[in-house]
């Protein structure tokens, strides 16, 4: 059997240990021929590579961080005759099946083009942890972690200075790695994409921390996170308004208008720090490689017992599938529940 394989959106820490457990799995246990697709989806729409997978060449990936097959933001469904150029490009290489590694964007396009009549099964990567059907995501521990020891770091300045720090960690409509790095790094308050933020009461928070004796503040906001406004619909805050294949706008500087009002109310001496793409780049943590092991040999037993169309999902502490026309209906964002955990700390 020959199998493609490609990896979609955003890079994340994790891509290539899958890649490498996806051809060792295939290769040895069934004599299976991969194919790396580059470039994402583009690579099937006549624009990319498309190059054997042996096992050479994937051996010792595990700790690289981004895709050693590239990716890209395209989207088949938005280009003229796509989903038709895919089918042919895929007959065309005698591929006779996908396997998929991405996030919301890339697995809602797999999951039309397994409505469409491509065999295909998914894993599910991104460091924002809002795959729908799966406890996580690959990449997530990583971000989480770096995006921790920034905040550890970025305290001690603020100690140091009796500063107020407003650090703006990614997420745009999930607010998973601000909560969990913001618990990691003691952050004094967390704003998430899922709650829109009152800037007044934000600040008032602040004022009362420092009325209690508190000389130093920080403040882990998601790049997603909504500011209420007078009159009108919370929204968040675009850095650039030219939106990509999948509909989505640059979001960034959130942290900037916290500050802004804080500083301008109180006074204080109050920085933004904005973390950016290191929470995505570099080497995956020891958890994300290990699940991203995981996630690669589940994908090859979906391909084995023919289990088309569906994703694999981390449900505990095992592996499970999911079918993927549910993941897409939906993304996993914080329950309040649980960002009542964080709300404890707040003061």
């Amino acid at each position: 059997m020959n199998i493609g394989v490609l990896t979609g959106g955003g890079d994340c820490p994790g891509l290539n240990a899958v890649v490498r457990a996806i051809v060792h799995k295939g290769v040895f246990r069934y004599n299976y021929n991969f194919f790396g697709i580059r470039d994402g989806w583009r690579g099937l729409m006549g624009e990319g590579a498309i190059s054997p997978l042996t096992v050479n060449e994937v051996s010792n990936i595990h700790a690289l961080g981004g895709t050693i097959l590239k990716t890209s933001r395209t989207n088949p469904y938005k280009q003229p005759d796509g989903p038709a150029q895919v089918k042919k490009v895929m007959t065309k290489s005698k591929l006779d099946a996908l396997i998929v590694i991405g996030g919301v964007d890339t697995l809602g396009v797999a999951a039309k083009m397994h409505a469409d009549g491509v065999k295909l099964v998914a894993v599910p990567k991104t460091i924002d942890n809002n795959v729908w059907g799966t406890d996580r995501t690959f990449g997530f521990d990583t971000a989480v972690n770096v995006a921790a020891e920034a905040i550890d770091r970025i305290r001690t300045t603020a100690e140091a200075h009796n500063r107020v720090f407003v650090v703006e960690v990614m997420g745009r409509d999930a607010g998973w790695i601000a909560l969990e790095s913001g618990i990691a790094g003691g952050a004094t308050m967390i704003l998430l994409p899922e709650f829109p933020v009152d800037l007044e009461r934000v600040v008032q928070s602040v004022v009362g921390r420092h009325e209690r004796g508190g000389v130093f503040t920080v403040i882990v906001v998601a790049e997603g996170t909504k500011l209420k406004r007078e009159g009108g619909e919370p929204q968040p805050v675009v850095l650039d308004a030219q939106r990509d294949e999948f509909g989505n706008v640059r979001l960034g500087g959130v942290a900037d208008k916290i500050v802004e009002a804080i500083a301008k109310q109180t006074g204080f001496d109050c920085r933004a720090v904005r973390l950016g793409h290191i929470q995505r780049g570099g080497s995956p943590s020891a958890y994300d490689r290990v699940l991203a092991t995981r996630y690669g040999i589940v994908a090859v037993e979906m391909i084995r017992a023919g289990e088309f169309g569906r994703m694999a999902a981390l449900r505990g502490t095992k592996i499970e599938t999911v079918p993927l026309d549910e993941v897409a209906k939906s993304t996993k964002t914080v329950d309040p529940d649980l960002y009542e955990i964080a709300e404890v700390f707040f003061g």
